[in-house]
């Protein structure tokens, strides 16, 4: 729902105000590009400018995004919304690798920290500086090697092979939340591997975050929200306590393990062997405890890597299987990729046992899917290509965050010429650059992730780094061994950002979703169980990408014919 609906009275009012203060105060000096004016985008209007573009609903903006890049091209344009300083809208992946390679110059500056403070306060979403850097630094070493060795063989098999025998309870029952199935698991996997604390998509603390976070989005899009939250902004002011009261539990928790860890260094006698995942749970909170001190600025630096860590790869898993739906083939071409992998490992585990034949069904073995005790250590990015294309598709398509904001910290000139005064405010939005035919083709509006993969005449598996492998796999029945690769650069592809605040988190979201997504699509047939038309799904106001509503499903078991 927009918020001009849900607010309408009060920003009514507020608005007039806005205006006549504007009038009054003339025009504000254009952003100009060597020397000229930048054009406007569609639907600008005298005096209020973009301001109510602003207002309507998430979904509905970022339809207003792309069509601006579709207009526009790779030109930058102005924006102009009432009460907040001069901005641009960029398209261009050049001025945004300018962007990313000056992260001194375009931070995230007052206008982000004024309106996130509340839910993320010294969080590393707000940081600067050497502050950011003890942050940062501290998730570098939550994200190691050992760390992530222990996510992909320990920790997500344990908590997606309990969703997958939930999954099984409700074969032929009644709609399904897929999405709240998939936010279940990330949430396990963060709050024990993060923060050694037990956590559920649907306690207090997410429902609460989850409102938090959507009213804190409003904030980006309604320049008077200083004044409508007067009226409307009780629930977001509970939930934010609600929120806050959580961090203090982490780390009250984290202190608490660490006194007790450090009586058990104490005793003479051998340690107990403890399990690989309680040997590192927890290990990121007591980073940021080493690495900050301060217990409130280590509150909001842990629930900042939360919402990074959960949230995001659920909801790209959630619209991950809302394409699967749409695309059959897909899903077929999945299958195809693991039941490669499976006849493959039996090879090696039985040397005579001779290879099928092309054209030849799966193995028997994997007649009765949902009864197949898989090892899902053998899903991985680097075993399944195609998986990991159908992922990133889908991350380019629905980028987890929508769009990005930074504010100009000196005078400076864009790779295009354009103009920055010091204070001005930077947009680009993924959702729209993503689409853009300049730079993915004239199908960029398709799902096609064979876009992400390339032929692989080697023999070896081999990490490239920057998401681009070579890998042993195949695409499909007989169609030769093929690797994934990205293809273009983090300003081509801005879902990992680029540059120095690059994501730490992108080889944990690759390692789940290459376990998630063919866990359940090799296990189980999902089907359409919401009203209207299969494409008819939209996303709900926040400052990531959940599905509102969910992604209900009916669960089938898969039948395989040998």
């Amino acid at each position: 729902m927009g918020l001009v609906v849900e607010y309408g009275n009060y920003i009514a009012i507020a608005a007039v105000l806005t205006i006549l203060i504007r009038a009054v105060s003339g025009p504000r000096r254009a952003i100009r590009r060597n020397g000229e004016p930048l054009r406007k985008p569609p639907d600008t209007l005298p005096l209020v400018g973009n301001g109510i573009k602003f207002l309507q609903s998430r979904w509905d903006l970022l339809s207003w995004f792309d069509k601006c890049q579709r207009q526009f091209g790779y030109e930058t344009v102005a924006l102009s919304v009432p009460t907040l300083p001069p901005g641009v809208l960029i398209h261009s992946p050049q001025n945004l690798d300018f962007v990313f390679k000056n992260e001194g110059l375009f931070t995230k500056g007052e206008f982000v920290k004024k309106r996130s403070w509340d839910l993320f306060g010294n969080g590393i979403i707000n940081a600067d500086g050497d502050f950011w850097k003890l942050q940062r630094k501290a998730g570098s070493a939550f994200l190691n090697t050992a760390n992530l060795r222990v996510l992909t063989e320990v920790a997500l098999p344990q908590y997606l092979s309990e969703s997958v025998e939930e999954l099984k309870t409700s074969l032929g029952g009644g709609a399904v939340d897929l999405q709240h199935v998939l936010h279940e698991i990330t949430t396990k996997l963060m709050g024990k591997m993060a923060y050694n604390m037990e956590m559920h998509a649907n306690d207090d603390f997410s429902k609460s975050f989850d409102f938090a976070s959507g009213a804190t989005a409003e904030r980006f899009q309604n320049p008077l929200w200083p004044i409508t939250e007067l009226f409307v902004g009780c629930e977001f002011r509970r939930s934010v306590s609600i929120v806050k009261e959580f961090g203090r539990r982490i780390v009250a928790r984290a202190v608490q393990d660490r006194g007790e860890q450090r009586s058990k260094d104490g005793t003479d006698g051998p340690l107990a062997k403890d399990s690989k995942l309680d040997q590192i749970s927890g290990s990121l909170i007591q980073s940021l405890l080493k690495a900050l001190g301060n217990e409130q600025h280590v509150a909001d630096a842990a629930l900042t890597y939360l919402s990074a860590g959960r949230d995001t790869t659920g909801q790209a898993l959630t619209w991950t299987f809302y394409l699967l739906l749409q695309h059959p083939e897909a899903v077929s071409k999945i299958r195809a990729e693991v039941a490669s992998l499976l006849l493959s490992q039996e090879q090696r585990q039985d040397p005579s046992h001779p290879p099928p034949p092309p054209s030849s069904p799966p193995s028997p073995s994997a007649a009765n899917p949902t009864d197949a005790d898989l090892d899902l250590t053998l899903f991985t990015p680097a075993s399944l290509p195609y998986t990991t294309a159908v992922f990133y598709e889908s991350l380019r398509l629905y980028p987890p965050i929508p769009f990005e904001i930074r504010q100009c910290q000196a005078p400076t000139t864009l790779p295009d010429g354009t103009f920055l005064p010091k204070g001005a405010v930077l947009v680009w939005c993924l959702w729209a650059m993503q689409r853009s035919k300049l730079t993915w083709g004239e199908d960029a509006d398709d799902f096609r992730p064979e876009r992400f993969v390339v032929p692989d005449d080697t023999d070896s598996s081999t990490s490239l780094g920057n998401g681009e492998v070579k890998k042993d796999g195949e695409e499909g029945q007989g169609k030769g061994k093929v690797k994934f690769a990205l293809g273009k650069s983090s300003a081509e592809f801005p879902v990992f950002y680029g540059g120095a605040r690059a994501c730490l988190g992108r080889k944990m979201a690759e390692a789940i979703a290459a376990q998630v997504i063919p866990a359940v699509v090799w296990g189980f047939e999902l089907e359409k169980a919401w009203e209207g038309p299969m494409e008819g799904r939209r996303s709900q106001t926040s400052l990531t990408l959940p599905m509102e509503g969910g992604l209900p499903v009916r669960v089938r078991k898969r039948e395989v014919v040998s």
